[in-house]
């Protein structure tokens, strides 16, 4: 049987059943979870590269212009339900409750090409909680521009599971994709990890950068993304403190 079959025609099953989040009175200083925006940063590989030049600059312009071109998927981002799932909803119909809010950094070590799977899941503290951002610190964000940044650990398709029946708000990942890498997928891959969460409405952040001051504690996360009209996905500034 072809495993990708199952993903073929997933729809849109609406946003799962979450508390509202509530942040906490006091709490660490905030990190700054985003990489700086450049047009060699490391990237999907069938991506097209982007641009940022000056438009117009000074002193021969009164004002310095920057112009940008690039997918929305290009550096710390998240996707939009509609990203992978037809009928979901585009970024700028993403609640802001869903931006935001109390969460977990767990942190993994892993080979390259490693898989998370549900017995690292269960044995990760502190535990989740219902309505929680869950962030996967692997420490490939510091391997970002370097070649070995493409061949990144994923999570399994029931490691993915687990997280949807206990309750994740939103999953983050240090890298690409929670999905396989694009160099270590097999004939007929049809990711999984994302036709998964996304049809409930877990988001999915990736390109996450500085996890490691945050690794196992819980804490507060704002991914404040661009609404962009009808976008499968936004560039965000994503900030995170220790809450613990």
């Amino acid at each position: 049987m072809c495993d990708a079959c199952k993903f073929k025609n997933t729809r849109w099953a609406g946003w799962n059943d979450l508390p509202e989040p509530m942040l906490s009175p006091s709490g660490g200083p905030w990190i700054d979870l985003s990489h700086r925006l450049t047009a060699d940063l490391s990237a999907i590989p069938n991506y097209p590269r982007p641009s940022f030049e000056k438009w117009k600059k000074m002193p021969e312009y009164n004002a310095n212009i920057t112009m940008m071109s690039m997918v929305v998927h290009h550096g710390t981002h998240l996707d939009a339900p509609n990203h992978f799932i037809m009928d979901g909803p585009t970024f700028d119909q993403v609640p802001l409750s869903r931006l935001y809010g109390p969460g977990v950094v767990w942190s993994f070590e892993v080979e390259e090409y490693g898989l998370i799977d549900v017995p690292d899941l269960e044995a990760a503290r502190p535990k989740m909680q219902p309505g929680d951002i869950v962030l996967f610190d692997t420490g490939w964000w510091k391997r970002i521009d370097d070649p070995s940044y493409t061949r990144h650990a994923s999570l399994t398709p029931e490691a993915a599971e687990w997280l949807l029946k206990r309750g994740a708000k939103m999953i983050g990942v240090d890298f690409a994709t929670p999905d396989r890498a694009p160099s270590n997928r097999p004939e007929g891959f049809y990711w999984p990890v994302h036709h998964i969460l996304l049809p409930h409405g877990v988001l999915i952040a990736e390109h996450v950068n500085n996890l490691g001051p945050l690794s196992n504690r819980r804490i507060e996360a704002f991914f404040a993304g661009l609404s962009i009209e009808g976008s499968d996905g936004a560039p965000v500034r994503a900030l995170a403190r220790v809450v613990d």
